[in-house]
């Protein structure tokens, strides 16, 4: 079963690390914020999603 992420937009600085470390599973928004698309299908990914973002906006939901 895949794994659900989710991006506080208050704290994401749009530094796109997620963005292209798994571009199945976040996007820009119009505002360059990071943005959830779609589940994380590794969930052995899953921790190291959460811990690669340098300001700590995205969390496993």
């Amino acid at each position: 079963m895949a794994k659900k992420v989710k991006v506080n937009a208050d704290a994401c600085i749009g530094c796109g690390l997620c963005v292209s470390t798994a571009p199945d599973v976040f996007a820009f928004t119009d505002d360059g914020k990071s943005e959830v698309i779609g589940d994380v299908a590794d969930e052995s990914q899953v921790d190291e999603i959460v811990a690669s973002c340098p300001v700590g906006a995205i969390e496993e939901d």
